[in-house]
């Protein structure tokens, strides 16, 4: 029969197995998975968000300022118009160059018009995808926030579990002997978190590799308080 200090040995490497598989459940939740995902698609509809608006700021700086200039030349033909209705009109030259130049400035009115035109076709579908990705973007930005919370929750009870597993664990490692607490610690660290192990049928189950006729025979029948390694994987064996 082993001794109480390796059978309570046992008892505290289930629990550090417990307390393994709840580490990697930890690191492997999906909800990890999904909220990364998440974030994914929210900063890739912000980003084309972004691109597009900063086309349309471009487009509508544009737009402005094409306006601007047919309101100018709006005022100037105004202007001129005013003077051809006026007593100041002057000669009959004068006033056939104030018509020439009220036609050439229709005419390039004309052109920033089509200009200005043409920037407002090119707005329009921009202004309909900028509509249709703040959808998206709040619709994405929602369920970030609901993966986000479903993330909380699991690592809240993932948490849970692992105080449960610790508050088992303490009283038993504190029972241990400080030598053999300190041995099996180093090697739990070094063989992948299983620093002890069972003998059963003359196979350990830490590397589940038979050992020698001989060597069974010595674990099995050592003295009481007499710590045992396996001669293939170096762990702790309990027979």
């Amino acid at each position: 029969m082993p001794s109480p200090s390796l059978t309570l040995l046992l008892e505290v490497q289930e629990r550090d197995l417990v307390l393994d598989r709840l580490a990697y459940r930890l690191r492997e939740l999906p909800e990890r998975a999904a909220l990364k995902q998440a974030e994914h698609h929210l900063a890739g509809l912000l980003a084309r968000g972004a691109a597009l608006d900063s086309e349309r700021v471009e487009l509508a700086g544009r737009q402005q300022s094409l306006e601007e200039q047919v309101a100018s030349i709006g005022s100037r033909i105004a202007l001129i118009e005013a003077r051809l209705r006026s007593a100041s009109a002057g000669s009959f030259r004068d006033q056939q160059a104030m018509a020439a130049e009220i036609e050439s400035l229709a005419r390039q009115r004309r052109e920033i018009e089509d200009r200005e035109l043409d920037i407002m076709e090119q707005l329009e579908p921009i202004e309909k995808a900028l509509a249709a990705l703040a959808e998206e973007e709040s619709a994405a930005a929602a369920m970030l926030e609901e993966t986000r919370e479903a993330l909380e929750l699991a690592e809240r009870l993932l948490a849970e579990e692992r105080a449960a597993a610790e508050g088992e664990r303490a009283p038993l490692a504190a029972k241990l002997p400080s030598d053999l607490a300190l041995s099996y610690e180093r090697l739990r660290e070094k063989l992948g978190g299983v620093g002890a192990a069972r003998l059963v049928d003359g196979v350990c189950s830490g590397c589940h590799l038979r050992l020698p006729a001989s060597e069974r025979e010595r674990l099995l029948h050592a003295e009481e308080g007499v710590v045992s390694y396996c001669e293939q994987c170096g762990r702790i064996l309990v027979p």
